[in-house]
């Protein structure tokens, strides 16, 4: 008996599978037989897209974790580099 190996789903096909099956014009068992996936992969994406879709309207402003911390850094290199201008300010006798 052969192995047979994963198969890789893109998120673009996944997105426009979860679409389909938002619209409802074919049934959840209709887009797995034409699509060759397992019918609960198309609930489970459906339901991603569904609790994320909101995301595509957003303003662009939310900060992630990443870009938190991003700001967190700058800042407090922001704060290293005053108090040693200053220091160098004194130091020079300004």
């Amino acid at each position: 008996m052969t192995q047979r190996a994963r198969r890789k789903i893109d998120a673009a096909l996944k997105a426009k599978i979860a679409l389909e099956a938002l619209r409802e014009q074919a049934t959840v068992a209709d887009l797995a037989q034409r699509y060759q996936v397992h019918p609960n992969h198309i609930y489970a994406w459906k339901k991603q897209l569904q609790e994320q879709a909101a995301r595509a309207f957003e303003n662009g402003t939310a900060a992630g974790p990443d870009r938190e911390r991003e700001v967190e850094r700058l800042h407090a290199k922001i704060g290293e580099l005053v108090v040693e201008r200053d220091f160098l300010a004194r130091r020079s006798g300004r």
